[in-house]
C-alpha cells in the first residue's frame, strides 16, 4: 500500500498536471493558428519558364548557345525529332520545347536542382520530373545516332591526307576511355575511385575521324581500366560491340595490347603529340615517327571527349542522382553530341576542338600507358600469340613504308 500523501506533495502534483495540460493546450492553439496563415508562394517571378524560353529563342543567338550549348536550328530540329521517335508530348503545364530546354540548361549548366527551380520558376518536383523524362527520351535515341561506321568506305580525314594515306587506309576509327565524374553510394564507393582517387565512373567510346561516336558504353566504375572494359565489350554477344572485318582495325593507345583489329602505338618509344612536340630533336627513327603519325590520327577520340566535355560540364561535376540515371545522363550527352555534329556544322566548340593536331585539356584519371588492373594488357594469352605476331608484322609494314616515303 502507498504511502499516503501530504497536502503539500498533493499541490505539486496538481500544478504539474495544470502545466502539462495547458501546454498542450497552448501548442494545438499555435499549430491551427499556423495552419490558418496563407502560404507565401515563392515562385513569383514576372518572367514565367515558357517566357524565359521564348527569350532564349528570338534574341541575340549567342544568348542561347551559352545557355544551352546550341543554336536555334539544331534545337528546333531536336524538337521534331523528338516529337517523331518518341513519346513525348506538351504536358498539362509545360511545352515540349521548354521541357527539353530546361533538361539541355541542367547538362550543360551543370545546375542543380535549385538553380533550376529559380532559373525555370518551377517546383523542384516538376523539374526533377520533366528531367528524368527526357532523360529516357534521349537516351533511348543512341541506336539511332549512334552507329557503326562505314567499314567499307576509306575515311576522307585519311584518304586525303598524304600523313596518313596509304598507311591507315585500313583504319575505321579510334578507341579509348574516360572517366567522368560521379556519385557513388558508400558502400561500393571504391569501385569507382580512379587513379586519382576521385569517384568517377568509366566510359568507353569509339569515334569516327568526323568527331563522331559510332559506340559507346557508360557506368563502368572507375577503378576498371580501359583494357577490362574493352575485353567485356568483346567477349558479350550482346554489347552491340562492332568489330572490325578482316584487315580492318581501329587505334588504340598503348595501354592496349597490338591485335587484329586494334592497332597499338609502339611501346617505350615517345608517344603523345605534346611529348613530340617539346622535343628539341623533333622525331628520330622510323618508330617514333610512326607513333607521332598513329597519335596524330587518334587523337580524333581525345577531341571528340573534350567537346563532349566542354559542351556538358555536369560530366566533370556530376550532381547527385542515381547510379542508373547517371549511365543515362552520360548517354544523353554522347547522343546530342552526334546530333549536333551531325545538324550543325558550324559549332563553335566543333570548330574549336575539330582541327588535327588541336590537343585538349588532359585527362587526369585517364588510363593511357597505364597497366591493367591484373598486371598485363588485353589478349596477352598464349593462344593468342600468332595473332598478336601478324598484328606486329602488319604495324612494322606500315612503319616502314611510311618512314622510307618521309625521307
Amino acid at each position: 500500500m502507498c504511502a499516503s500523501r501530504t497536502p503539500a506533495e498533493w499541490d505539486e502534483t496538481f500544478e504539474m498536471f495544470v502545466d502539462m495540460t495547458l501546454g498542450y493546450m497552448a501548442l494545438n492553439m499555435g499549430q491551427r493558428y499556423l495552419n490558418r496563415i496563407e502560404r507565401l508562394p515563392m515562385h513569383t517571378s514576372i518572367r514565367t519558364g515558357h517566357e524565359y524560353m521564348l527569350e532564349l529563342l528570338n534574341q541575340h543567338p549567342d544568348r542561347m548557345f551559352n545557355k544551352i550549348r546550341m543554336y536555334r536550328p539544331c534545337f528546333e530540329m531536336l524538337i521534331q525529332v523528338l516529337r517523331q521517335q518518341t513519346a513525348l508530348q506538351n504536358s498539362r503545364y509545360l511545352t515540349l520545347e521548354e521541357q527539353v530546354m530546361i533538361f539541355v540548361y541542367v547538362i550543360s549548366q551543370k545546375a542543380t536542382n535549385r538553380m533550376a527551380m529559380e532559373d525555370w520558376q518551377h517546383s523542384g518536383s516538376t523539374i526533377s520530373v520533366v528531367f528524368t523524362r527526357i532523360c529516357k527520351a534521349i537516351a533511348s535515341l543512341s541506336q539511332t545516332f549512334i552507329t557503326a561506321p562505314n567499314f567499307a568506305a576509306i575515311p576522307d580525314e585519311i584518304r586525303w591526307n598524304p600523313k596518313y594515306y596509304p598507311y591507315f587506309q585500313n583504319c575505321v576509327g579510334a578507341i579509348d576511355g574516360t572517366h567522368i565524374a560521379a556519385h557513388a553510394p558508400a558502400d561500393v564507393a571504391n569501385n569507382f575511385r580512379g587513379r586519382k582517387s576521385t569517384v568517377t565512373s568509366n566510359m568507353l567510346a569509339i569515334c569516327s575521324f568526323d568527331m563522331l561516336f559510332t559506340y559507346v558504353v557508360t557506368g563502368w566504375e572507375g577503378a576498371v581500366h580501359d583494357s577490362r572494359v574493352l575485353t567485356t565489350q568483346l567477349e558479350d554477344p550482346t554489347s552491340g560491340f562492332p568489330h572490325p572485318p578482316p584487315g580492318k582495325y581501329y587505334l588504340v593507345d598503348s595501354g592496349y595490347s597490338n591485335k587484329p583489329g586494334f592497332l597499338a602505338p609502339f611501346r617505350n618509344v615517345p608517344y603523345h603529340l605534346r611529348d613530340a612536340r617539346r622535343r628539341a630533336g623533333g622525331i628520330n627513327g622510323p618508330t617514333e615517327l610512326f607513333n607521332y603519325r598513329h597519335a596524330s590520327l587518334r587523337n580524333c577520340i581525345e577531341r571528340c571527349f573534350g567537346v563532349l566535355k566542354a559542351r556538358f560540364p555536369i560530366l566533370r561535376y556530376m550532381t547527385n542522382f542515381s547510379l542508373i540515371r547517371q549511365r543515362e545522363i552520360a548517354m544523353c550527352c554522347c547522343v546530342l553530341h552526334n546530333f549536333i555534329r551531325l545538324h550543325n556544322r558550324g559549332d563553335p566548340l566543333f570548330d574549336r576542338y575539330g582541327v588535327d593536331g588541336v590537343m585538349p585539356p588532359p585527362d587526369s584519371d585517364s588510363d593511357d600507358d597505364a597497366p591493367s588492373s591484373s598486371g598485363t594488357t588485353r589478349g596477352e594469352g598464349a593462344n593468342s600469340r600468332n595473332d598478336n605476331n601478324f598484328a606486329n608484322d602488319m604495324r612494322d609494314r606500315i612503319m616502314f613504308e611510311m618512314y622510307l616515303n618521309n625521307n
